[in-house]
């Protein structure tokens, strides 16, 4: 068993293990959790002790309050970081290394939305595997109306998940858009009142906590693999990740399981 204790670096980040499930909140009520410099830092952190800790299953990020998921970069501090070419440079890498991380997560991890989801909170949210929204939540893309550039991971992300003519449309126009809009162009997959997201949440908790974390991964990697340039592609990895799962021990337990008429239990061996 892990002997990792959770602690944020920063007050604006909470994060609590809850069960199989790591959560990690955005916490920066009074500017609707935009995404400070610190905030940026405490991912990458946080997500290299979870990708260690056999007990987390399951990588939740949400925001604190029920106003925001996360409202966009902390502006405030865009003449400080990003005023200057160098400050440019230091701010794009450490956003790029959070949210990499989190993109390259071998684990899975869930964006639960609700409220604002602006500019960065859209980034980390497509970063994740899997999003769920309450049907209060809005939508947005407003590079635009900045004036900044978005790098390329972030627009790759985005035009993968939605195709390349919706992502133009949410890039160029900057307009908002509601939870419905944003399921019907794929950029979430589920949506449910506000006060029900705690019980659809609950589902993915529960189910990830029971199902096998070696088919799940296998599955998040050989994914990643597809979206690649045909000349990227590591078809011997997926070969190797396959074979892995019908070598392990859980993949015993599940046919032992399905004979016994019982539910398996998995241990990620």
């Amino acid at each position: 068993m892990s002997d990792i204790v959770y602690t944020s670096p920063t007050e604006r980040v909470n994060t609590w293990l809850e069960g199989s499930t790591l959560f990690i909140q955005f916490n920066n009520v009074a500017r609707h959790n935009a995404l400070s410099v610190d905030m940026w830092e405490a991912v990458p952190v946080l997500l290299n002790q979870a990708e260690h800790d056999p007990r987390v299953r399951l990588v939740v990020f949400t925001g604190a309050g029920d106003k925001a998921f996360v409202s966009g970069a902390d502006i405030s501090q865009f003449e400080d970081m990003r005023a200057a070419r160098e400050a440019v440079t230091r701010y794009e890498h450490m956003a790029e290394a959070a949210l990499m991380g989190i993109f390259n997560f071998p684990k899975p991890t869930l964006a639960c939305i609700r409220g604002f989801c602006i500019g960065g909170g859209i980034n980390v949210a497509i970063s994740c595997d899997m999003r769920i929204a309450a049907s209060d939540a809005v939508f947005s893309v407003p590079a635009a109306r900045l004036g900044l550039g978005y790098r390329y991971s972030a627009m790759k992300n985005l035009v993968d998940l939605i195709g390349p003519g919706a992502a133009k449309d949410l890039f160029f126009t900057a307009r908002k858009i509601n939870a419905q809009e944003a399921q019907s162009l794929g950029l979430v997959t589920r949506v449910c009142a506000p006060e029900a997201l705690p019980d659809l949440l609950a589902e993915y908790t529960s189910a990830l906590a029971a199902n096998a974390p070696l088919t799940i991964q296998a599955a998040k990697a050989i994914t990643r693999e597809i979206l690649k340039p045909s000349p990227e592609l590591d078809l011997d990895l997926c070969t190797r990740l396959i074979r892995g799962c019908f070598d392990s021990a859980d993949y015993a337990e599940g046919r032992k399981a399905f004979m016994e008429k019982r539910k398996p239990v998995f241990k990620g061996e």
